[in-house]
């Protein structure tokens, strides 16, 4: 499908590996120029050159988005080698602490830098060119857990912000034409991420238990929905889409809203 994307300029955070590589991936595909971020150099340097050998156009900046300073360095670098970015992808995200007795306060912060803030940061950077051209799509990637119950105190009430924080943004920015969406994956699995790691470092018992218990399609999922989901929020094919929250996950969620 031709969503219309050909020449615009997107920036994905945590994009050399997961999900956020797959969204580059289906950007790219759709003619995009992907801009990336990644703390690992060596990682970086893969995807990018996987990119090119592809024959896509994309930079990648070795940025950890929790520092103000390495955010607006990813923001300069992608202006200076690919132009203006006309979508934002916030995709880096992970837990930092357990339940709320285990979960010092200082380490409950880092969770809420890694989800929420640095979003936060890299929306403020990017939104007034996007303001001043009329256009723009931010795209932010939360989970299941952002709005029902699961996974970690600082991770669940950072997703769940982040939710918040994008239907904010949409009502704000709707006369804008900026439109403002979030994902919610469920437990997607792909090599280092979190749900690779629980089928290595467990039973194959355990594994066995959790996927009955919690995943109605029998298998965890994958990135591949992901990415073209961004691809289709990031186009005017999804237009009059804003404020909204869009589950992938396989059924996973209970949640009924």
């Amino acid at each position: 499908m031709d969503l219309g994307i050909e020449g615009k300029v997107a920036m994905i955070t945590g994009g050399s590996r997961g999900l956020g590589r797959q969204a580059a991936l289906c950007l790219a595909r759709e003619g995009c120029k992907v801009s990336i971020c990644a703390r690992s150099q060596e990682q970086l340097d893969t995807t990018v050159a996987e990119f090119a050998s592809l024959g896509y156009q994309a930079h990648g900046t070795p940025a950890d988005v929790t520092s103000e300073d390495d955010a607006a360095r990813f923001y300069q670098e992608t202006i200076d080698h690919l132009g203006q970015p006309d979508i934002l992808v916030n995709n880096v995200g992970g837990r930092k602490g357990t339940i709320f007795e285990e979960t010092s306060l200082d380490l409950f912060k880092e969770g809420l830098e890694l989800n929420l803030y640095s979003a936060y940061r890299m929306i403020g950077l990017v939104l007034p060119h996007m303001k001043e051209q009329n256009w723009g799509r931010i795209v932010n990637i939360s989970s299941i857990y952002g709005r029902e119950h699961g996974g970690s105190v600082d991770y669940m009430t950072a997703k769940a912000g982040l939710i918040a924080l994008s239907k904010h943004l949409a009502l704000q920015l709707a006369p804008t034409n900026v439109r403002v969406n979030c994902i919610a994956p469920g437990s997607i699995d792909f090599p280092g991420g979190t749900w690779d790691r629980f089928q290595k470092t467990n039973t194959p018992e355990v594994v066995a238990e959790f996927i009955t218990r919690n995943l109605p399609a029998g298998q965890f999922g994958w990135p591949e929905p992901i990415g073209e989901m961004v691809a289709f929020l990031s186009s005017d094919r999804a237009d009059l889409v804003t404020g909204t929250c869009i589950n992938v996950d396989g059924g996973q969620s209970k949640s009924l809203f």
